[in-house]
């Protein structure tokens, strides 16, 4: 998968903006950017959008601006000259997805049936735009096309909100969905930049799906962690659980049989999507983690990562749902 397609994945939303002053480009970029989506989709619905990618991309370097609605060579290059990463068309194109390829841009077309992602594959690409989403069939359609094209992976659009979200992104051949709800046209239009910085936040919280998994308390050696699990265990009508480096008392507590990380323990925090969660603390927050201290599973997929810090004498980590 293209570079650019692996960035977009790493964040899971991307907010698809129509933008009809290029004065509103840079206010929404910021406020798309602090509230936790460095990214967006801008249509070339209105004459403003070459000037707004241009804008976002000078003001905003690593954020990563795509145009969307493009609909021939014309505009991709007016696009890719304003500073546009990535295009994507309402549909598939053949002499479009070929100008890209040969300008060397990524390009995720609109598909919505099997003959289109035929075509897409006879043209080479391995991700294409499913569009318009619920009104093609949704995710249902979308996991029945996506069982004969094995090596096909999709970015679903259209009737993408807070309420369905999760449920597309956890398909693993989902590589992000677009969307408009935290940027609705009317709150661009009267410049509530602090209201789409919050609507932001909510669709990234949302996605991400933060929650505690479990508090882990150091003890001296396993006399004492089996102590202290059992006594917890005993007022709270817990179940102890003796494991090969921890007891837990319940699911909500666990106690070293050592010291381990952190001064008095370590905290985890279980997410959705623990690569786009360490993507975003990392790039939004400025957060660093322990590398080191990643475990994966046998596909070598990350499940989880100690962040490079303590929080009242606690270590932190991240834990894949």
């Amino acid at each position: 998968m293209n570079a650019v397609l692996e960035q977009i994945q790493k964040i899971g939303i991307v907010p698809v903006v129509v933008i009809n002053k290029v004065e509103d480009a840079v206010p929404l970029a910021k406020a798309l950017c602090a509230g936790g989506l460095p990214c967006a989709e801008v249509t070339f619905r209105t004459e403003a959008a070459a000037g707004a990618i241009k804008a976002m991309t000078e003001q905003f370097p690593n954020m990563c601006v795509g145009a969307g609605t493009v609909l021939n060579a014309e505009q991709v290059d007016a696009a890719v000259t304003a500073g546009a990463k990535f295009i994507v068309s309402p549909g598939l194109n053949p002499k479009t997805v070929k100008y890209c390829q040969e300008k060397n841009v990524p390009i995720t077309p609109g598909t919505s049936s099997p003959t289109d992602i035929e075509a897409a594959i006879e043209l080479g690409l391995d991700v294409v735009k499913f569009f318009p989403a619920e009104q093609s069939g949704g995710l249902a359609k979308i996991k029945a096309m996506a069982a004969p094209y094995v090596n096909m992976k999709f970015m679903p659009t259209g009737g993408i909100s807070a309420k369905n979200i999760n449920d597309y992104l956890a398909f693993p051949k989902i590589i992000a969905c677009g969307g408009s709800w935290m940027v609705p046209g009317d709150l661009i239009s009267a410049g509530e930049w602090d209201k789409i910085e919050e609507l932001t936040r909510e669709a990234v919280q949302t996605m991400l799906g933060f929650e505690l998994a479990h508090i882990g308390v150091n003890a001296e050696n396993e006399e004492e962690a089996v102590k202290v699990a059992k006594r917890f265990a005993f007022l709270f009508g817990m179940s102890a659980k003796v494991g090969s480096s921890s007891v837990f008392a319940g699911s909500a507590l666990e106690v070293m049989k050592e010291p381990y990380l952190g001064k008095n323990g370590h905290i985890a925090i279980r997410t959705n999507y623990i690569d786009r969660a360490v993507n975003y603390m990392k790039t939004v927050l400025g957060v660093n983690f322990k590398e080191d201290s990643a475990k994966k599973d046998t596909k070598g997929a990350l499940k989880a990562i100690y962040l490079d810090e303590e929080i009242g004498g606690f270590a932190i980590h991240l834990v894949q749902k």
